[in-house]
């Protein structure tokens, strides 16, 4: 089954590059570590069985991954709720303000691994970035 993972983010809030490429890697790190839990010190995931056979079918296809945009905050939001509410991994990213933005602020939404076409129902609308 073809996998893939999302990356959603805030076009505007005019983030620079590089802040744009770091909110995207915590999304979409976070949304895997969400999936595991911690024993013996180290971080487990599980890739066999459920959603994590599809992170398995992910690592095994090139790590897939789309990059596309939303408008506003609300926007995010929506796509995050929908991610959920299909029962998708997801995670939804607060920047904490220290840098770029001079409060924290809601930058971005990673959605999977997961089967392309569950995404695409929620994400196929949305500019690639």
């Amino acid at each position: 089954m073809p996998t893939k993972q999302v990356l959603v983010l805030r076009k505007d809030l005019n983030m620079r590059k590089g802040k744009m490429i770091a909110q995207g890697s915590h999304a979409c790190l976070k949304a895997i570590i969400d999936l595991g839990r911690t024993a013996f010190g180290m971080l487990l995931v599980p890739i066999d069985k459920g959603t994590g056979k599809h992170i398995q079918n992910w690592m095994e296809d090139n790590y897939t991954k789309i990059a596309v945009s939303v408008n506003s905050e609300d926007e995010l939001f929506e796509i995050y709720r929908q991610a959920k509410e299909a029962t998708l991994p997801c995670s939804l990213i607060k920047d904490a303000g220290l840098t770029e933005f001079k409060e924290p602020t809601y930058t971005a939404v990673a959605i999977g691994p997961g089967p392309v076409e569950k995404i695409n129902k929620i994400t196929g609308h949305l500019p690639l970035l």
